[in-house]
């Protein structure tokens, strides 16, 4: 697909040079899966050039090759294709910026039309007054455990609903599953299915289904467990109480390079662990936490300080105050408040590389 809506060829689209500009220029890129609209601008806001070409960076890299630059920022949307451009963009020399999703959401929502055209003249605009926020994109290794991470927990999502399938339909006919544990629930439907064996038909296949996604399920946990051993870090994040491989991965793969927070306790607050407040007039309120960014991490440490609250034995100064702070203000805020204090604690462990104190030491 060629610039400006050529779509006689796949190959990187053929632009003639134009003259190079004396001034920096800012570049916005408004991505979809198959074309990408670009505006390129002058510091001054003299729009240079606007081309569609193929979601490409060899495609789109040959059209700023032609225009010839100098480029201050070339700017694009946290989005599908953004890890893979921004990688190509990176390594040929372009300064690609990646902008947060809600932070371009919210500048170009002024717009009357919503065009691809109009959104990509809106980030060079955004690019060329420094009116963005820009996102972390993650390294290949961390794209790789969370592709990991989403599998398992697709699967494991498919295995519930088939499960809740199954008691759905038996329930129909009087058939009650009752609270049984993953072991016993195929033995719980046959021996229902013995009261009405003309159900077999239907009932059949689906347990066929459940088996295998249970058998995945495992390759996968231990394909989790395995990469989670043989990760330094992860090894030096399981010294903590209540983390375990799916903690640990989560984790390494959310924050991904640990110098890129200035200090710890931002770290609660990027995945939206820390206390939202609302204040407008005579309104002030609190509204919970802000739950931001990455849900999954959050989740899994959540997970993490329900463990060392409720299910761990051994001690550690991290439960006696958690413990304290259920006390006070119940077990669940307590519980969001070990996970917020987990998280400064694991990126301080990644950091220094020591493991996890399970004394306290004398002040």
């Amino acid at each position: 697909m060629g610039v400006a809506g050529d779509r006689s060829s796949g190959q990187a689209p053929m632009v003639q040079p134009i003259r190079r500009s004396a001034m920096e220029l800012f570049v916005g890129l408004d991505v979809s899966i198959r074309t990408t609209s670009v505006c390129v601008m002058e510091a001054s806001g003299k729009l240079i050039r606007e081309s569609k070409v193929e979601s490409e960076p060899d495609a789109i890299g040959a059209l700023l090759h032609a225009i010839g630059g100098p480029y201050k920022r070339v700017g694009l949307e946290a989005g599908p294709l953004s890890q893979w451009l921004y990688s190509g963009l990176a390594a040929a020399g372009y300064p690609v910026i990646c902008v947060e999703t809600r932070h371009m959401k919210a500048a170009l929502s002024a717009q009357i039309n919503k065009t691809d055209r109009n959104d990509a003249r809106g980030i060079a605009q955004m690019m060329r007054v420094g009116l963005f926020k820009p996102v972390h994109v993650k390294t290949v290794r961390s794209q790789e455990i969370r592709m990991l991470l989403t599998a398992r927990k697709f699967v494991q999502t498919k295995i519930l609903d088939a499960e809740n399938n199954l008691r759905g339909l038996l329930r129909n006919f009087g058939l009650k599953v009752g609270a049984v544990t993953r072991l016993q629930f195929e033995r719980r439907i046959i021996e229902l299915l013995e009261q009405s064996p003309h159900l077999r038909l239907v009932i059949d296949p689906l347990l066929e289904v459940r088996r295998v996604l249970r058998k995945q399920f495992q390759h996968l946990q231990k394909a989790m467990e395995r990469l989670a051993e043989s990760d330094d870090t992860c090894k030096l994040l399981m010294t903590a109480p209540g983390v375990g491989p799916l903690v640990a991965l989560s984790f390494r793969a959310g924050v991904d390079e640990p110098a890129r927070f200035g200090r710890s306790r931002s770290v609660p607050a990027h995945f939206g662990l820390t206390p939202s407040r609302y204040q407008s007039g005579e309104i002030d309120r609190d509204r919970g936490i802000s739950k931001c960014g990455d849900a999954g991490i959050r989740w899994a440490l959540v997970e993490a300080a329900g463990i060392l609250l409720r299910i761990s034995k051994r001690s550690s100064p991290l439960k006696a105050w958690g413990l304290s702070v259920a006390r006070r203000r119940g077990m669940a805020k307590a519980t969001v408040a070990v996970a917020r204090r987990l998280a400064i604690i694991l990126h301080r462990m990644w950091v220094d590389n020591t493991p996890y104190r399970w004394e306290a030491k004398a002040a």
